[in-house]
Formats: C-alpha cells, structure tokens, sequence
C-alpha cells in the first residue's frame, strides 16, 4: 500500500532513476503521440467523475519541464483513468490508491468520494489523489510522524465519520482537526475505543496496514488489520499433530481472513497460529465460541468432530460439531408452509451436508432448520447469500423462482434466481467469430432450461494484450453475462472476467443456473452427462475417491482432470474405465474440488470435498 501525505512529495520527486525506471514506458508514449511535448491535453475520465465516460475533465499543465499536470475536482465512489488528448490511445491507469504509478493500459484506479487535488506526471506516470479533509491522523506511527497528517476520507452518508487506509508502525497516534492541535482526539484503547478531545495518544501495538474509522461525533475510533496471511493452522495436544505440527487450514476464496477445516479433535486444548510460528497465535478460554486474542489462552476443547471456523482479522472462531441430519427443510412467511411447516430440502448424494431445493417464495422472511424442530436452526440477515448461524436472524428473501442450496455443515447458504433465458451464447476475440459483437450460440437443453451445450467450437489462445478471452452472455446482450479466468472449467459468475482459453477445439457445457462450464475434448459422439448419473463416494473424502461409472456405462479409457475452486489443475489421470474405479487424493489439502470426467463418449462434471 502507499500512503502519500502532500502533494508536493511526489511533485517535485523527479530525479535521475525515475527517468531510468520508465524509460520504456516514456518511449512507448513518444512513439504514439510522436514525443510527449505533444499532448495538447491531459484529462480523468471514469465513473468518479462528473462526465463518467463519456468525456474527460481536463487538468491544467503547472510544471511544463516536468510534464507535471493538476486538477481540483469533486469525485464520486468509483474508477478513474488518465488519458492524453481526449482518446485512448495514449492512457495511464493502476489498482494503487491514493498515489501510485500509472501504466500504459494500467488497471482502473478505484478512488473514494471526495474533494481532491490530484497530481499526475506523464513522463514517469506518478499521481497523487490529494483528498480535501478536515479531520487527518497523525504521530510516530504514521508515514508523515508528528510532523505531518495523513488527511482522511469523509464518509459520504455520515458527516462526522471519517476513514482512511494507512500503513502504520508501531508507536503512537491521535487525530486532530484542520492540520492543528487546536482540536485533537485520543484515547488509551487499541484497536478500538472512544477517544476524547485532549485525550492521550493512542498505542499502536502492531506494525501492519489497517483500515481506520473515526466518529468526531461520538468519539469512536478502530483499527482494523488489513494483513493477510499465507498459513493459518490449528495447533495443540487435542490435534493429530500435537504441539509440534500445525493442521493447516483452508483459505476461502471470497475473504482471505476467513479459514475453515473439517477435523477431530481429542479432550485437550488448541490455538490458532499463522505462518506455523508463534510470532502470531490466538487464543482464548472459550468454547465451542469465542473471540481470539493475539498472544491469548489456550482454547480448551471437548473430543469430536468438528467443522472449524477463524476469522485471522477479527479473532472469531468457532467449532461446530459435525452432524449429519435426517432432514433439512426451509420455513418462513414466504415459503408456501409459511411458518406453520417446513419445505423440505434434498439431501445431496454424495456430500451428506449439501441440501438443495428448486421453489418460488414470496416476499417475506425464511430459516433453516433441521428435523422439522427448533432445537436447531439456521438464520442470517444477508440475502441472496451468506453463512447462516444457529438461531441466526431471519433471512429476509424477495419474491421470485429460486435455486436455493444450504450446507448443514458450514452453515453457507445461496439463492439463486433463476431465469429461462431465450438464447445463450460465446462470445469473445478468442472465440469462433473474433470479436466481443457477435453471440456463437450455444443449445438449449430440452429437460433442463439452465443446461446449455456445443458439440464444437474453435478457439484461440487467450492473448491479454488483444482484449481476448471469451465469455457466456444470455439473449446477445451484456445485461447478463458470466466470466471467469479460470480454463477449461469453473464457476463463471455474473460480469466476472474473461475466461481464458488454450487454442483448440472443444466441446462446451455450460449452466445459467449456477454458472459451471466445462470445455472438453471434441468426439463425433460427445455427450454431456448430467452430473447425478455418477456417484462418488466417500464424499467428503480423506484418501481414497470411488467413482462409480455403473449408470453411464463408460468402456475405454477415461480421463480424470481434478481442479479445485479456482480453476487450478491440481490432479490428472488416465485409467481404464470400469463400473467403479478409485482415485487416490490424499495428497490433496482439506478443501472443495471440481471433478471432470471425459471418455470417448461422455463429459461429466462432479464436486466433491476433502478433509483432514
């Protein structure tokens, strides 16, 4: 992260190794533009800034030698880019906030809304977003010491709250208003408190990136660690490894803060530990839920088995005991029961923990619960997904015809609206046409509307450099489409990114349900097999995955290719089909897996989970 405190700082930084380390991407400039005393203008454009899009808002040249260009402007939440002479061909952008180096093609820049006084250097790329703002931090944590203040943004629905992300070190802070000492704030308490006016200096205990509040209205203030980690393990006498080896746990793919694990445990105690050292470990007293604190007690546990939770940003943790139900249903005032009976859910074939149904609900309100009783039940107030706790809130749910599934186990939960769409196509530079304009369409299937295939297509290799990549779109139109980077297969999500391809030809499966897609190997009797016509087992697994082929009736050869959530090609073997063939995965880490089964004759997709 780089935090920048004035605008000056990066103004008049222009030396010698800047020159060096841009050079490249100065020729590059003078080659399009024909040198870059050329540019008549220089502009920033994006959905930040008053004309969106459409039409840049020109900044002023304030330092001709330096090619140094500035601009006082009111943004919005949202991107911005850079570009010279009110066109594309000459544009500077990066993912870096509120200073960073700009690239030829970079990334949008995402910016807060604001008053700003943003920099920008064309010859080495450097900006700055100097926000305007009353209420700063400063002290001998910060970038800037007790010297300078490190301005803060202004929260756009509350006047009195104000936030930043800064890296600090360990030492001391307060916040102050209008750069002076005149009004100032602290308070004895870290990562979070109440500070009041002349209050003592705040202690900063760790050194790391966080993400800062403060509300001058009431005094609030907090911390919060933006630092991720590489491992995080479970660790103690109640744990197969004792304490001497970490059970690592597995990262989730959509919040790098959170780890799960699916283990027994003995009678004994536990701690979370990161990086497999102790410079990081938390603990504390409570069980089966609690919150860890760095450097805390030992977490005493109770013998069982357990679907284990750890929040490594918040010190959440919890262990829930694995049990599987005999039946998982869905109550509530929008369901056709209403709160009177539950709506049963179908139990997955091959995971025990996975319950799904396909129903319309109203507007209103639903739970989870199991064995048709309240002992055990699941609530949440996030909608259209979330993870659902015991006794948990109701979800509310809007009205329309859903593919809902929900894991016992974990407590995810996921609504999908589903909609029959009249065509679904590929398109894309990397795709049969060449281009992002013309949909190759893809065939519906006849018992399933969300079930799309082609025996066919051609592609070429996926080059970044050319806007190439393909996607899947509903009825010719950006309104829905679905992407991912990952290739041959995955779960594309809605204006996700370009999937990339391996030039070749292959046939095609894909879901507008959930968003699957498999791109397989082509056969002149190729045909895509619904993944319930297989059963593997045991699911989840710890060594040893049966496949059992009984009801596709599959002869040669078959090719197995496992990949996990993202994509990932972690596991590929040919073998000899027979009714049940077993594949050894324990060298796979505790997870969720992507199972894709080709033959002569048959594409099949299959998930399934490990544990540990």
């Amino acid at each position: 992260m780089v935090t920048v405190n004035k605008t000056e700082k990066i103004l008049f930084n222009y030396k010698f190794e800047h020159m060096l380390k841009h050079l490249l991407f100065t020729l590059c400039l003078m080659c399009l533009s024909m040198g870059i005393s050329a540019q008549t203008s220089v502009g920033i454009i994006g959905t930040a800034t008053p004309t969106g899009w459409d039409s840049d808002t020109d900044m002023t040249l304030i330092n001709e030698m330096d090619s140094i260009w500035s601009i006082d402007i009111t943004l919005f939440d949202g991107v911005v880019k850079f570009r010279a002479d009110d066109d594309w061909i000459i544009n500077w952008g990066s993912l870096d906030f509120p200073a960073g180096i700009g690239e030829q093609d970079g990334n949008d820049i995402p910016v807060f809304a604001g008053d700003y006084t943003i920099t920008l250097n064309t010859i080495t790329g450097e900006y700055f977003f100097d926000v305007d703002s009353d209420i700063g931090i400063i002290g001998d944590a910060t970038p800037g010491g007790w010297d300078d203040d490190s301005d803060m943004f202004k929260d756009q629905t509350d006047p009195n709250k104000f936030f930043t992300m800064i890296d600090l070190t360990v030492g001391e802070v307060k916040f102050r208003k209008d750069d002076d000492w005149a009004v100032n704030w602290g308070g004895p308490d870290f990562p979070s408190g109440v500070a009041t006016l002349e209050g003592e200096n705040i202690p900063v205990d760790a050194a790391a990136p966080y993400f800062v509040t403060l509300d001058t209205l009431t005094g609030e203030y907090s911390f919060e660690s933006m630092v991720t980690y590489t491992t995080v393990g479970i660790i103690g006498d109640a744990t197969p490894g004792g304490w001497d080896d970490d059970t690592d746990m597995t990262q989730d793919a959509n919040n790098p803060n959170l780890w799960t694990i699916v283990m027994p445990l003995l009678d004994g105690e536990v701690k979370f530990r990161a990086e497999d050292a102790w410079d990081v470990n938390w603990g504390a007293t409570d069980f089966p839920i609690g919150v860890g604190l760095m450097g805390g007690d030992n977490i005493p546990v109770v013998a069982g088995d357990y679907f284990i939770s750890f929040n490594s940003e918040t010190g959440d943790y919890e262990f829930r005991q694995i049990v599987e139900y005999a039946s998982v249903g869905i109550i509530g005032d929008a369901t056709p029961g209403g709160w009177d009976s539950d709506t049963d859910l179908t139990q997955d074939a091959d995971d025990p923990h996975l319950w799904t149904i396909r129903m319309d609900l109203l507007d209103g309100e639903v739970k989870f619960r199991a064995e048709n009783d309240w002992a055990v039940n699941w609530g949440s107030g996030d909608f259209p997904a979330g993870t659902a706790v015991q006794d948990g809130a109701n979800i509310p749910v809007v009205a329309g015809d859903y593919r809902i599934t929900f894991n016992s186990l974990s407590g995810a939960y996921d609504f999908t609206a589903l909609v029959e769409y009249g065509t679904v196509g590929l398109i894309g530079v990397s795709g049969p046409v060449g281009d992002w304009e013309t949909d190759t369409p893809l065939t519906k299937d006849a018992d399933d509307f969300n079930i799309w295939t082609m025996s066919s297509v051609t592609l070429v290799d996926f080059d970044p450099d050319a806007d190439g990549g393909v996607k899947f779109r509903a009825e010719n139109d950006w309104a829905v489409n679905w992407g991912l980077a990952d290739f041959p297969s995955g779960v594309a999500t809605q204006d996700g990114p370009n999937i990339e391809p391996v030039g070749g030809t292959y046939s095609v499966w894909f879901n507008s349900g959930t968003g699957e897609y498999i791109f397989g190997d082509v056969t002149s009797t190729h045909e895509v097999v619904s993944p319930q016509s297989i059963n593997v087992y045991p699911n989840p697994v710890v060594k040893e995955l049966n496949i059992d082929f009984q009801d596709v009736e599959l002869t040669g050869q078959v090719s197995l290719k496992i990949r996990d959530m993202g994509g990932k090609l972690v596991k590929s073997i040919t073998m000899d089909a027979a009714a049940i063939n077993a594949v050894d995965v324990s060298e796979l880490q505790t997870g969720q897996y992507f199972l894709q089964i080709q033959s002569s004759s048959y594409m099949i997709g299959k998930r399934f989970s490990v544990v540990k």
